[in-house]
Order: structure tokens, then sequence, then C-alpha cells
């Protein structure tokens, strides 16, 4: 005789224990999925406006007409937009008050760090939750199947005459929440170490960007420098 058994029926059939460890288990899976489709969006973005801002920022423009077409967008700047924007103001502001090219550009360098860093912190934005979700799922579902398989032998320790048909329900309710642990699991890891690195290179392509315009900056405040003295 062939019995079907349903997910749904072992579900049903489950303790109230291992019935809120699948429950948690499906919380987390879905929690997984919205924060990789989001963090998706987000960095897909994020490298689209890197490109972009490259590509006008290295057209020939006049920096002092790039800066009023960024400011132009007030609070919207984000990334190399915000970083230049930034690094542009402060070089601007420490121009006026020192001639001296290694302290300007340091300034202008320094402001370009702090927005670095803010923007890194924003690629990052829930990633930490992500890696939490890849590291304890499985541990929760081993859980509810040894909390499972626990129930299932102390019922059987009643039973005289155990057997297979009587065994098989049990064990496989309690090695489903496993099942959910690792479904969970293993794409939440896997797209934490794709999404990671790409952060990593939005990262490095934000900080090549800053030591090149912090070069173009240096020698723009020397040849001032030189003008003055002349």
């Amino acid at each position: 005789m062939h019995t079907e058994i349903s997910f749904i029926g072992l579900f049903l059939q489950a303790s109230v224990l291992v019935k809120l460890v699948m429950l948690l288990l499906l919380a987390l899976s879905v929690a997984a999925w919205a924060v990789i489709f989001q963090r998706i969006k987000v960095l897909k973005q994020a490298n689209n406006q890197a490109k972009a801002f490259e590509d006008r920022f290295w057209s020939g423009v006049d920096l002092n007409q790039l800066y009023k077409e960024v400011s132009a967008r007030g609070d919207n700047n984000t990334g190399m937009e915000l970083m230049f924007s930034n690094g542009f103001r402060e070089y601007v502001r420490l121009s006026k008050s020192s001639t001296n090219p290694d302290a300007i550009t340091s300034g202008s360098y320094r402001a370009m760090r702090v927005a670095l860093s803010r923007e890194v912190d924003k690629l990052e934005l829930h990633l930490p939750l992500l890696a939490s979700i890849g590291s304890t799922s499985p541990y929760i579902g081993l859980f509810g199947t040894v909390w499972g398989i626990m129930n299932s032998f102390i019922a059987l320790g009643a039973v005289k005459n155990a057997t297979l048909t009587m065994v098989a329900p049990g064990i496989a309710e309690a090695l489903i929440a496993t099942a959910m642990g690792l479904f969970a699991a293993i794409p939440a890891v896997i797209f934490y170490n794709r999404l990671s690195t790409k952060v990593e290179k939005l990262e490095n392509s934000y900080i090549n960007f800053m030591d090149e315009f912090s070069a173009i900056l240096h020698r723009q405040a020397y040849s001032t420098k030189v003008e003055q003295q002349g």
C-alpha cells in the first residue's frame, strides 16, 4: 500500500515547537529574498551612476561647470557625485585661506573619505542580516529536527510493536525543518558573497576615482600657487 505524505500534512501533524521553527524559517527565507532583490537593485543603480558620472568627468568638462551641475541636484547626489561634490567644495573653501597645495589636497581628500565611508555603509545595508540568516538557519532547522525526532522516539517508547509506518511520518516531519533551514541558508550565503564582492568592487572604483581626482586637484592647486608667486 502506497501512502503519500504531503508537506502540509506533515506540517499540521508536527508538534507546536516544530511548527514554530518552520514558520520562523519561512519568515527568514522571505526576509532573505527581500534583502537580496533590494540590494541587487541598489547596487545596480550605484554601478550605473558611477559609470555615467565617470564618463561625464573624463569627457573634458570644466570642473567648475561639473560642480554646478552636481550641486543643482541638491541632496540627490550619491556615490561618486557626492564624493566629487564634497571634495571640490572643500578644495574651493581651503583655496581661499591657504596657498599650500598639500594642505588643500589633504583637506579635500578627507572630505571625500567621509563621503566614501557613508556611501559604503549604504551599500552594505542589510548585508549583515543576510549573513546571519545564512549562518543560523541550518542550526535553527537542526534544532527543530532534533526536537521532532526526540518526540517521535518518546512516542514510540510507549508502543510495544513499532513499525516503519509508525516511525516514518514523525521522522519526515522532523527532517523538513532541516530542509527548510537549508532552503533559507543556501541562497542567503550565495548572494551574501556575491553582493559583498559587488560592494567591494564599487568601493575600489570609488577609491580609484578619489585618488585620481585628488591628483588633479593637487596639480591645479600647485599651478595656482605658481601663478600667484609669479
